[in-house]
């Protein structure tokens, strides 16, 4: 999970507009290369989102009564962390085109559905 983070740190939280081109010479098709992108930032997603949980549990606290709050730095700082890192679909586009994503196309299935 660091090495998401660590990856995550060099990239700038902006969208910035691609060159269609570029971004579907693996597939060939727009709709394929963003269904790759968007199942990987949707596992990045549940990634991070599972990681914060478990650091910010560590501070949970039970009270009955809800008036009370404590504000806790941090925790503080570790949510501010989290909420400065890039979009996990600008990870998952930076991960296609650097080509560290690896997807294929199941063939198999297709040709048993055929039969």
């Amino acid at each position: 999970m660091s090495d998401i983070k660590a990856r995550a740190q060099g990239l700038s939280p902006d969208v910035s507009a691609r060159d269609i081109a570029n971004v579907v010479k693996d597939t060939g098709n727009i709709y394929e290369t963003l269904a790759i992108v968007s199942r990987r930032a949707r596992q990045l997603a549940v990634d991070l989102k599972h990681e914060l949980d478990q650091k910010l549990e560590e501070f949970a606290e039970v009270t009955d009564t809800i008036e009370e709050v404590v504000e806790n730095k941090e925790q503080i700082e570790i949510s501010k962390f989290y909420e400065k890192l890039p979009n996990p679909v600008l990870i998952a586009m930076r991960e296609y085109l650097d080509d560290e994503l690896y997807s294929r196309y199941n063939s198999d299935r297709e040709e048993e559905e055929e039969v």
